[in-house]
């Protein structure tokens, strides 16, 4: 290819064309799905080397669905190990998560949505939250009153508000950073 075809081609891809004649990009699913696996890769070596040096045992799993890089950390094993990276209320987890993002972010320039699981922690508090959840659909019922919750992560909020959805309720996120909570009403 000679550098003439390289500078179009990276013009194209930019979009950075002086002349603009080159096709705007399109992200087409095989790109996407290169790009979250590649993130997945990122995300794992990164969690690995972690873990070596934790000297924590744990297998890691990536999988890409919905437009999203899933790992999980599992092990065999009970593990205190494990168990310390989920911390109370999963509040490690959401730190190491987010540690691991940068690290994509890093290494890819891309900003990354990956979500991070370990041991089953967010399948296990996702049945709970469905429970909170309907909870408070049926106070807000009984009561004829807007049901406040307690502050939850962005991750959790919106699975809480995508099943007070399908319960035919209404729900809203109020408050501010460590304090942002859903509100649950019936119209």
């Amino acid at each position: 290819m000679s550098v003439e075809s390289s500078e179009q081609a990276l013009s194209a891809e930019t979009g950075d064309d002086p002349n603009n004649t080159a096709p705007a990009p399109v992200a087409d699913k095989g790109t996407t799905a290169s790009r979250l696996e590649e993130e997945g890769d990122v995300a794992a070596d990164y969690l690995e080397e972690l873990l070596d040096i934790a000297d924590i045992d744990g297998d890691i799993d990536i999988e890409v669905r919905n437009g999203r890089t899933y790992i999980s950390i599992v092990t065999e094993e009970e593990s205190a190990g494990l168990e310390s990276l989920v911390g109370r209320d999963g509040e490690v987890l959401e730190a190491l998560q987010e540690l691991t993002r940068l690290s994509v972010l890093s290494a890819t320039e891309n900003r990354s949505r990956l979500v991070l699981d370990i041991n089953g922690y967010r399948k296990e508090r996702a049945g709970h939250l469905q429970k909170i959840a309907e909870d408070a659909v049926a106070t807000a019922k009984e009561s004829g009153e807007a049901v406040a919750l307690e502050p939850m992560s962005a991750y959790e909020r919106k699975i809480v508000h995508d099943a007070v959805a399908d319960l035919g309720f209404v729900s809203e996120s109020e408050g501010e950073g460590a304090g942002r909570h859903i509100v649950v009403s019936a119209d």
